[in-house]
């Protein structure tokens, strides 16, 4: 194809009005999509001070700090041990409740809308809930003295502090994933379970071998969208437990978060939000290489 052939396809009627239909799309991502990502990546190498001295410019400097910080590699840790206990749970029990409200139950709609509430709910609003009950003379601790057990320093504790944020989180999410793996148990053809129960299938088998793989592009969805929303909480640390105590419940948004509006150090704060939108674009890239496949 010569060069004048390709100007004539540009310029051809449908291309042309293709183009036109998408331009307020590209216009709007642009704006509010694209060019905030290149100005974090400019700022990422700056000093990022709005100061009357200006930005300058440094290089990999932060980069070099960041990567040299041990505060950064505890965030990086928590974040990890936060993500990978939130997205366990939040698969398996809204897989098993998917299962189970799949079936002929009564009251089976008001079931389905009941653990849809919490991701509906205002997390600020929850996490105020949340903060009362495990305070440490909160009802949490009131039952647990009713069963004879000593108190335990829910929100003080560095080994329990976050396990309260996982809870949160984990119920937060639950509803999502739960609506998620309904939709995908409409797409398993209901002939594959009567087949398998003529041939003496009970419920295990036909769970393991019809649901599970019937299911395959649904999971892997639901553990990418999750693996996303877990690695960009901010409001239950912000409204909990404040990264304490001692750090251990410093999750990244919120250590970014700290770096540029708390110390003012925003080409430090940059850098660590380009490693948080590398992490997210990986997950992304696996999700989409792994649905190209199927």
């Amino acid at each position: 194809m010569n060069k004048q052939s390709k100007i004539s396809s540009w310029l051809d009627r449908d291309t042309f009005a293709a183009w036109i239909f998408l331009a307020p799309a590209l216009i709007i991502l642009g704006i509010f999509l694209f060019y905030p990502i290149l100005y974090l990546l400019y700022l990422s190498f700056t000093s990022g001070s709005f100061t009357v001295q200006g930005i300058e410019w440094i290089g990999l400097s932060n980069y070099f700090r960041l990567f040299t910080d041990a505060d950064f590699w505890q965030v990086i840790g928590n974040t990890v041990y936060f993500t990978v206990a939130t997205v366990i749970p939040t698969l398996l029990i809204p897989l098993i409740l998917a299962v189970l409200l799949n079936r002929s139950l009564p009251l089976r709609g008001i079931l389905r809308t009941a653990y849809f509430i919490p991701s509906i709910t205002s997390l600020v609003a929850v996490g105020l809930g949340f903060r009362w009950l495990f305070q440490t003379e909160g009802p949490i601790n009131q039952w647990l003295l009713q069963l004879n057990i000593n108190p335990i320093p829910w929100l003080s504790s560095t080994i329990w502090a976050m396990p309260v944020l996982i809870l949160l989180s984990s119920w937060k999410q639950l509803g999502f994933n739960l609506i998620v793996f309904l939709s995908g148990l409409q797409t398993i053809p209901q002939s594959r379970y009567e087949a398998a129960e003529l041939d003496g299938a009970n419920g295990w088998a036909k769970f393991w071998y019809i649901t599970l793989p019937g299911l395959q592009s649904t999971i892997i969805f639901a553990t990418v969208t999750t693996a996303i929303f877990t690695l960009r909480s901010f409001e239950q640390v912000y409204i909990i437990t404040g990264g304490g105590p001692l750090n251990s419940t410093n999750l990244l948004v919120y250590y970014i978060y700290e770096q540029a509006f708390a110390r003012f150090e925003f080409g430090y704060a940059a850098a660590a939000a380009t490693v948080l939108l590398a992490i997210a674009f990986i997950f992304v890239y696996i999700y989409l290489h792994t649905w190209k496949e199927d």
